[in-house]
């Protein structure tokens, strides 16, 4: 059986809305949401929480979490968990955003399966159907594209495809929740930014610039991504069912 484990990226410093990860939510800092939440995921066997931050570290094991200190000096979360794979020979790994604290369980396990049924995948991701117009136009909302495969033909930030006909139109958001094999992350992580990633900030794309698969499944559930401070009362509002 291969052995899982997920992982939470958490860093203090955000330019939007720093500390975060330990803006309280009911009573809960959000990174023991997350937490929580990743736990109740089947497959993973272990979750950890990787952070740059004494203050993050504390409060996670202060609630009996497990945790550990990696460099302040990685670009991403992604660098930050491929950290954790040169010490943890765990067969695969799950990147789990910290600021997720409405992530759903059975998406964690929706993540992995595609890479526990066929070895030759090296990466998986999620997709949610876009339902609203503002979600399309916005450049915070990722969308993505696939082939008949389901493997990620591109990622951006734009909405795409472009549709001549309107009654056809079928939009899909890209979830930034991954699952990777090992000898995968640590490759990518060692491979220099490439110039679509670049030019969309985002750092799927260094993976199809290199050629590599991204399995992409569509998962029924949606989350809320915590950005800014209004997001988190978006949050709070849902929790307490108002």
């Amino acid at each position: 059986m291969e052995k899982i484990t997920a992982v939470i990226p958490a860093r203090y410093h955000s330019s939007r809305f720093p500390g975060k990860v330990l803006a309280d939510i009911c009573g809960k800092p959000m990174i023991q949401h997350v937490y929580e939440r990743a736990q109740k995921a089947s497959l993973p066997q272990r979750v950890v929480v990787a952070t740059d931050d004494e203050r993050i570290l504390k409060v996670v094991l202060n609630f009996k979490g497990e945790a550990i200190m990696t460099s302040k000096a990685h670009r991403s979360g992604t660098d930050r968990l491929a950290e954790v794979a040169r010490e943890d020979h765990s067969d695969i790994f799950i990147n789990v955003q910290g600021d997720e604290p409405l992530i759903e369980p059975n998406m964690i396990d929706q993540v992995v399966q595609p890479l526990l049924e066929d070895p030759e995948i090296p990466m998986g991701t999620l997709k949610h159907k876009i339902k609203s117009l503002e979600e399309l136009k916005s450049p915070h909302v990722v969308k993505v594209v696939t082939d008949l495969n389901d493997m990620a033909l591109y990622f951006s930030r734009s909405p795409i495809p472009y549709f001549r006909r309107e009654e056809s139109r079928v939009y899909y958001r890209h979830i930034g929740l991954y699952a990777y094999r090992r000898e995968f992350i640590l490759k990518f992580a060692s491979l220099q930014p490439t110039f679509l990633e670049q030019a969309e900030e985002l750092e799927q794309l260094r993976a199809l610039e290199n050629g590599f698969k991204i399995k992409v499944i569509e998962t029924e559930y949606e989350s809320i991504g915590v950005d800014t401070p209004e997001d988190l009362k978006e949050v709070i509002k849902r929790l307490q069912g108002v």
